[in-house]
């Protein structure tokens, strides 16, 4: 990482304050311990996981237990546990590095995943000392796996609606609960739950629950993708919980649910990137390898349009993945890592860029994987290749760790709410920007030395303004019931979502221009120029939808203002950039 002194970065701020190219985090900054690591995860995967494909997908739940435990004798399951429980503490950017990783097989993925992260995270966070010391090193190692019990029949996305209750027992030394929940991966084999029940019918709290009396696992869901993955059904029948086993405070459940999923998101994105990759890897060999019309069909120019947009898209994602990740390790710098409360407070201020993350991510992945079976053409709809089954596992990703519509309520109503609390002077912006009828460049300062971005810079200049403006014409207009207005919050997230990924597409290539030449990154440049053209569109057309619906004069007019149009030949650079990846034969910006 480069030495340069970096601001604090506060949750959402990237829509009032620049950052200059040094000041964020890049996948060129991966250091070479974390690369080796990645490294080992991989050779895991190919030698040990994908030999054992056929256990993975029979739910042979001994082929799993024995692949986890072998995962954790090489230390993927413990980079967030810290040291004194048996775990690495490492950085989120070397959890995110392996997660990549593990892209290489879904299924086995899922249930790594889930161990990892909504399953050992909950007792990083909000355990005692007692339950640390009990839990954590038999799950850094894979002797125990975990697992997370939220979902219910009537409860998915309204987790606090959650029917499980729990009773003190007459003698006051256990909770007995009962209830049911749903989709819980690795259900059919986990050892340890937490698992959330309402103690008097009304205070949602967690609980950990070993597997024993009381705790049973349903049959094994047939999914659509991810069908190697255990997922189960789990009934709590008078089972017997220790009260020491209570998790975190009573009736401060929802605490440790949220943000528990915040990591889950990030995580998701890291395997989503990775299944970018892997998938655009498959596309290109295809497409090189297909002959029509006498010539490999990777000739083509619809081909090589599809091949461009699948690359953009994962240098998009990867570029706003390992900024947010590094602005998490760099605000995690200044807090006791030992302290998982402090640790916690962190990653609740990136909130916003965790919900981003996991949308936007998700999203891209599903365009990805649809086009590489369009690639496949027939072939991509046959199980003996690749395509079909990529196309089957992704659909997953936006609806889990919360769904895209959740995720998009939880961006626009929490930049809203620390707009009101003074903590994002949102509107104070807004405001600026609406009495000039222009962009505020008090606000948002222009480096213009860059000759080469600057038409990208005024694009983004303009699309903060938008934005902002947008997010002042849905305050004033809705006020308070502005949450109920979901299709203005979408359009709002969607607004904040593009800004985000254009910005971090252009930082990190003007540090690529910066520090090895435009001659040495010439696809960067062309996806970055034709990517913050097409998001800046797409936010102006987003922009007049919300304008014209709260009738917001005063908000037409700054669009009008911030609007800048400057084309290039969008299909010379795509042939360009799919030229380059095909003659790579993989991902290898």
């Amino acid at each position: 990482m480069t030495s340069a002194a970096k601001p604090t970065v506060k949750g959402g701020s990237f829509l009032l304050e620049d950052r200059s190219p040094a000041e964020v985090f890049t996948p060129e900054d991966i250091n070479e311990e974390q690369r080796m690591f990645a490294a080992t995860a991989e050779e895991f995967l190919r030698k040990e996981v994908l030999p054992r494909e056929d256990g993975i997908y029979a739910k042979d739940y001994e082929v799993h237990r024995l692949l986890m435990r072998m995962a954790g004798d090489l230390g993927l399951l413990s980079i967030d546990i810290p040291e004194a429980y048996g775990g690495l503490g490492l950085s989120k950017v070397s959890s995110a590095v392996v997660g990549e990783q593990f892209a290489l097989q879904s299924s086995f993925a899922g249930s790594q995943s889930s161990h990892v992260n909504i399953g050992t995270l909950p007792i990083v966070f909000f355990g005692t000392e007692a339950q640390k010391q009990k839990y954590l090193p038999r799950l850094a190692t894979g002797e125990w796996i975990g697992a997370y019990a939220l979902t219910e029949p009537q409860s998915g996305s309204d987790a606090l609606a959650a029917r499980t209750k729990a009773v003190l027992s007459e003698d006051g030394k256990h909770y007995i609960l009962n209830g049911q929940k749903m989709w819980i991966t690795n259900g059919g084999f986990a050892d340890i739950f937490t698992v959330f029940a309402k103690i008097d019918g009304d205070k949602f709290t967690a609980f950990l629950v070993e597997r024993g009396e009381g705790l049973v696992s349903g049959h094994e869901e047939k999914k659509l993708g991810l069908d190697g993955s255990s997922t189960t059904a789990l009934m709590l029948e008078d089972c017997r919980v220790p009260v020491e086993n209570v998790l975190g405070e009573i009736g401060r459940g929802h605490k440790i649910a949220f943000n528990v999923l915040n990591i889950g998101r990030l995580k998701l994105g890291a395997r989503s990137v990775g299944t970018m990759k892997l998938s655009l890897m498959q596309s290109v060999q295809y497409a090189k390898e297909r002959h029509q019309f006498g010539q490999a069909i990777a000739n083509f120019g619809l081909i090589k349009q599809k091949l461009a947009e699948m690359t953009m898209r994962a240098y998009v994602g990867e570029s706003m993945l390992y900024r947010t990740l590094g602005a998490i390790d760099e605000a995690l710098h200044e807090v006791d890592k030992d302290e998982p409360q402090q640790v916690l407070r962190v990653l609740e201020q990136f909130a916003i860029e965790c919900s981003i993350i996991k949308v936007w991510e998700s999203e891209a992945l599903g365009y990805v994987v649809d086009e590489e079976v369009q690639i496949f053409g027939g072939y991509g709809y046959s199980k003996d290749y690749p395509a079909e089954r990529a196309y089957r596992d992704a659909r997953i990703a936006r609806i889990y760790e919360g769904t895209s519509e959740i995720n998009r309520i939880v961006i626009a109503s929490q930049l809203l709410k620390r707009a009101k609390t003074g903590e994002l002077a949102l509107f104070a912006a807004a405001e600026r920007i609406v009495a000039s009828g222009a962009v505020d460049s008090d606000t948002m300062t222009l480096n213009l030395a860059n000759v080469l971005f600057v038409d990208e810079l005024k694009l983004l200049e303009g699309a903060k303004a938008m934005t902002l403006t947008a997010i002042r014409s849905v305050e004033k207009t809705y006020g308070d019931k502005a949450r109920d207005e979901q299709e203005c919050f979408g359009l709002l997230s969607d607004m904040v979502m593009e800004v985000y990924a254009m910005e971090s597409a252009l930082l990190r290539t003007r540090r690529l221009v910066d520090e090895r030449g435009e001659e040495e990154v010439p696809v960067q440049i062309d996806i970055t120029k034709v990517f913050v053209r097409d998001a800046a569109a797409r936010i102006e057309q987003r922009a007049q939808t919300i304008a014209t619906e709260t009738d917001d004069a005063q908000g037409a007019a700054v669009i009008a203002n911030a609007v800048h149009k400057d084309p290039i030949k969008a299909i010379a650079a795509r042939r360009r950039i799919a030229d380059a990846i095909i003659n790579a034969g993989k991902y290898n910006l």
